[in-house]
């Protein structure tokens, strides 16, 4: 799989708006001190459980995949002219 540009940022990006949307359903709250494995696994999970992302399949589920799916997700939800995606 190739890997996306700004891969690396548009997870940083995933994790912030996704924190935001886990505060606002009340599903919880992310930690800065939380380590970034922790944050990527429960946003990923978040986000499977509201169905906004397709799950990965059984014996996929590890931290390079989510975050892949994470930077999807995010790279959607941004205006075109966003300037992670150029």
């Amino acid at each position: 799989m190739k890997k996306l540009k700004n891969e690396t940022e548009l997870v940083k990006e995933a994790l912030r708006v996704g924190a935001i949307y886990a505060e606002k359903r009340k599903a919880g709250q992310i930690e800065s001190s939380d380590p970034a494995k922790r944050k990527v696994e429960f946003v990923y999970r978040l986000l499977v459980h509201d169905n906004l992302i397709q799950p990965l399949e059984k014996g996929q589920e590890s931290e390079p995949n989510m975050k892949r799916k994470l930077a999807l997700w995010i790279s959607r939800q941004l205006p075109p002219n966003h300037p992670l995606l150029s």
